[in-house]
């Protein structure tokens, strides 16, 4: 239930089915809250797994509560506190091990939750006079929420409150029915046949990288270990939230989108504006900004200000890496993900200085240029994903397997291949899109859809009853 398998699409078009028997928001917002219980039971049925998991909701509610009141003084208290209690439930391992608790208990979903808390306690602070009570109803809805509990995305309050809790739900026709069904095929498609092909590749080079083979061979399973795993990940990833946010939309919730094509970035500070873009998003509001307004007061020159960005982009990325594990493989995560932008930056700001901002701008839109950075984006996010899927035993059988120079050719190859082969995508999917079916796109056409879900779901379908088997488990639920 906790990943895209046929058991869940049903649950959810269950829920959604019953959300709309009636318009009324009191109806849909308790089929919603009874969905997500029902939800957190079939995950664990042992009522005492979930008591560390609501104590954390209660920590949280008990600042929002406090904040709402007035008791300014209580933001930094309450804001350890969370941050504090997170640190402990995930067992990061600065912690010393004695401290934790001694018994299995519910951390799924905790991460997002940890967002969606942290984004409650800060807008209570900044916006006291607007700010409307939230009570515990409406709290544990929004950080329950079955459709965005396992992976995201992250959705702010006013959002989701703001389509839940409308008098009047927003528009559910039979196109934009058909639209969320199609979407839940590609979804599952996705993650149930894409992913796990990848991953079978992926498990094979692994297995060949460190075997007594000839050079050619693990050259080939090097090459084939960094190209895959981003495009396991995509799968496995944008797959579910392709899902989730179909059966959100269904149940007349909109939910944020989380990645817009993100293989086409042409840079890495793009690459970050594409994938799992509702956490970034909330980094760059509650991290970045302020974090660069702070400094841009103490630091008034004008030939550092630019160089600021650098260090805010670095400390907002390094978070991301810290955010996605508790061990020091995803510290080194941290520092590859916020090394990378903020290089990128120093990049972009040494050739503004070197170019003008025009001669910069004009070198950016330059197809040659695009075209290399797609690659080069490509290969460094799949150098940083060692640190992201393998442990130091694994990360260091596998550099061990070839020479300092075998690899620095693996990752030149990759670029190369990778610009190429994007180019040549980013052609074919302008082409394709660029054949009319009145004054329309063919390929957005409701013909070509119904065929295009048609054969998806019969491919995914068959491979899932052939094979038997689970697909790899949503990446993302760990974190």
């Amino acid at each position: 239930m906790d990943s895209a398998s046929f058991q869940f699409v049903a649950f959810g078009l269950a829920v959604a089915l019953i959300s709309n028997l009636s318009r009324s928001r009191v109806w849909r917002s308790i089929v919603l809250m009874t969905a997500s219980v029902v939800f957190l039971g079939l995950l664990a049925h042992n009522p005492i797994v979930f008591l560390p998991l609501f104590g954390f909701l209660l920590l949280g509610y008990v600042g929002l509560v406090l904040l709402e009141r007035g008791w300014s003084r209580s933001f930094l208290v309450s804001l350890l506190a969370v941050l504090l209690a997170y640190v402990w439930l995930k067992k990061y391992t600065f912690l010393p091990g004695g401290s934790f608790l001694h018994f299995s208990y519910f951390t799924l979903g905790l991460s997002y939750i940890f967002f969606r808390v942290l984004h409650l306690l800060i807008e209570a602070k900044d916006n006291r006079e607007r700010q409307q009570h939230i009570g515990i109803f409406a709290y544990l809805i929004y950080t329950l929420n079955f459709t965005t509990l396992v992976s995201g995305p992250i959705q702010r309050f006013d959002e989701f409150s703001r389509d839940q809790f409308a008098e009047e739900p927003i528009p559910l026709g039979p196109r934009v029915i058909g639209l969320q069904l199609e979407r839940i095929v590609r979804g599952f498609f996705k993650v149930n046949v894409l992913a796990m092909l990848f991953d079978a590749v992926r498990s094979d080079a692994l297995t060949q990288i460190s075997q007594p083979l000839p050079l050619s061979l693990k050259l080939f399973a090097a090459f084939r270990l960094v190209i895959v795993y981003p495009l396991f990940l995509y799968a496995n990833f944008s797959g579910y939230i392709d899902i989730v946010i179909a059966l959100a939309r269904l149940m007349r919730v909109e939910l944020p989108e989380n990645f817009n094509r993100p293989f086409s970035a042409s840079s890495f500070l793009d690459f970050w504006s594409r994938w799992h873009m509702t956490l970034s998003n909330w980094l760059k509001t509650y991290v970045y900004n302020p974090l660069l307004v702070a400094l841009m007061r103490r630091i008034s020159s004008l030939t550092l200000e630019p160089y600021l960005a650098v260090i805010c982009f670095f400390v907002t990325f390094f978070l991301i890496g810290i955010w996605h594990g508790r061990t020091t493989e995803f510290v080194v995560f941290g520092v590859l993900q916020g090394g990378g932008v903020a290089i990128n930056k120093l990049w972009q700001v040494w050739l503004t200085s070197r170019l003008g901002r025009k001669g910069y701008k004009a070198l950016a839109a330059n197809p040659i240029y695009i075209v290399f950075g797609r690659g080069l984006t490509f290969s460094w996010f799949a150098f940083t994903l060692f640190w992201f899927w393998a442990d130091w035993k694994q990360i260091d059988q596998v550099f061990a397997a070839l020479t300092a120079a075998q690899w620095l050719g693996v990752w030149a190859t990759v670029w190369l291949f990778a610009a190429a082969v994007l180019a040549s995508w980013e052609w074919l999917r302008a082409a394709l899109l660029s054949i009319k079916l009145s004054d329309e796109p063919l390929l957005d056409s409701r013909y070509a859809r119904v065929v295009y879900a048609s054969a998806l779901g019969l491919v995914a379908f068959v491979v899932t009853v052939l094979l038997n088997q689970p697909a790899p488990g949503i990446v993302y639920k760990a974190f």
